[in-house]
């Protein structure tokens, strides 16, 4: 029974010591508002920067990300590298992990008419394992096959905006259309990546590499894309395709390796043999005047990148920001706590003889302590609802105006947790000194 007492005369006092509380941040609203603005404002501060930061970061992840997951880029820098077709078609044979492989040819500017309208566009040339490299399916008809790419055929896939724009909206599979002067049937339609994602392939035209030489009279590659199933094995196929291409730019010859002559056909680098050249490599040219020489700048001849690595690379670099930005945000919050220290430090100082005439009919100290840290919480609460609202009512108005921004549950937790708990620090000294006060000295100050 005396446990229950002790009990239930606790929960009075601390009902009674909430209700004070209360009673003294309602006494001086406009010393309380001013209080839970800095808060509010710090609150807004860390949840609109953080909500700009991971919402660049969501955008610039989902631009990789749209490009394709698990595919392997091989670029030459360079004129001095290139790369045939047929090294392109037979990659997927040759690498271990590669699933599939293309060629890839880029003509820009290149002539369109559609009936009496005439523009220029870009025109991507690639073989049919288009769509599963980039996991880009068509919306309407269908993507050309092998057979169009050997004999060269001129069709056309057209990207989402290109074909929106035709016939407004309408599918345009089975029109042609004159690109460079010949005649090329519609296909197909891609389906809709979005604005700024899949490189812009929504405003381009897809041909066969093949029509896609044609067009830019090169007969050499200069870039080629591969697909793995899963991470690992993209992991892998860059190590092989390191090898290979290590060698190819330091002059040795690469062969496959069909396992004759009791040869192991599958090696330690997926098929891949490589071997010196059988005869002395000759004395290298010298360079043309005005001749670009990537040695000489610096730069890698030969790149070969993978895009998971890349969004990996990209989410990191905006996290750091992102956080940043919330620690620039937050220094706010730390003055908005020494605000509120100055607050409960000056109705301590009004309010002796309220603590006084408490003491005298019996209030202990810890009453006391509880009354001033709840009203230092009560403010950092009202601040920190404020300012929830302020920050989303920001980021609604910041993507308004064509920024990535979103509200997101980790600026919320952090933003409250540091208000509420500068509340609390910046509460304990002034609750303390209220507390310590003697009652005889509070009745003297009246």
């Amino acid at each position: 029974m005396q446990d229950k007492g002790r009990v239930s005369s606790s929960l009075v006092r601390m009902k009674f010591s909430a209700l004070m509380a209360f009673d003294g941040i309602s006494s001086n609203l406009l010393r309380t508002f001013l209080t839970v603005l800095g808060i509010s404002i710090g609150v807004a501060a860390v949840i609109s920067l953080m909500g700009i930061g991971e919402g660049a970061r969501r955008s610039i992840v989902s631009q990789f990300e749209s490009l394709g997951e698990n595919v392997i880029v091989i670029k030459s820098n360079s004129d001095k590298i290139n790369f045939s077709a047929e090294e392109a078609e037979t990659l997927a044979e040759r690498v271990t992990g590669i699933d599939y492989a293309t060629p890839v040819v880029y003509t820009t500017d290149t002539p369109i008419r559609w009936r009496r309208d005439e523009s220029k566009m870009s025109i991507v040339g690639v073989n049919q394992s288009y769509p599963q490299i980039k996991d880009h399916p068509l919306m309407a008809g269908n993507f050309f096959t092998s057979l169009h790419v050997k004999q060269r055929a001129p069709v056309a896939v057209l990207g989402y905006n290109v074909a929106n724009n035709l016939l407004n909206g309408r599918s345009p599979v089975g029109q042609t259309m004159k690109i460079n002067g010949i005649n090329y049937r519609i296909v197909g339609v891609l389906t809709e990546k979005g604005k700024g994602k899949g490189d812009g392939i929504d405003d381009k035209i897809i041909i066969p590499y093949t029509s896609a030489m044609q067009i830019a009279n090169t007969k050499s590659i200069l870039e080629m894309w591969a697909k793995s199933n899963d991470a690992e094995d993209a992991e892998l196929a860059m190590v092989q395709l390191g090898r290979i291409y290590k060698s190819k730019i330091s002059g040795t010859a690469v062969r496959p390796n069909n396992g004759q002559n009791g040869e192991n056909p599958g090696g330690e680098d997926g098929g891949v043999i490589e071997e010196p050249m059988p005869e002395p490599m000759p004395e290298p040219e010298p360079e043309e005047p005005g001749k670009e020489n990537v040695f000489e700048k610096g730069e890698e001849p030969l790149t070969i990148t993978s895009l998971n690595n890349l969004v990996k690379e990209a989410d990191q670099a905006n996290r750091i920001m992102t956080v940043l930005l919330g620690g620039i945000a937050a220094v706010s919050l730390l003055v908005g706590g020494i605000g509120i220290m100055n607050i409960m430090l000056v109705a301590v100082t009004e309010r002796t003889s309220e603590i006084g005439v408490r003491r005298a009919l019996g209030a202990k100290q810890e009453d006391l302590l509880i009354q001033f840290l709840l009203e230092a919480v009560y403010v950092s609460i009202i601040g920190c609802v404020v300012g929830i609202i302020l920050g989303a009512w920001a980021v609604t108005i910041v993507s308004k105006y064509g920024l990535s921004a979103v509200v997101s549950l980790d600026s919320i937790r952090i933003s409250v947790f540091v208000a509420v708990t500068s509340g609390l620090l910046f509460g304990v000294y002034p609750a303390i000194n209220a507390s310590n006060l003697p009652p005889v000295e509070a009745l003297k100050r009246q």
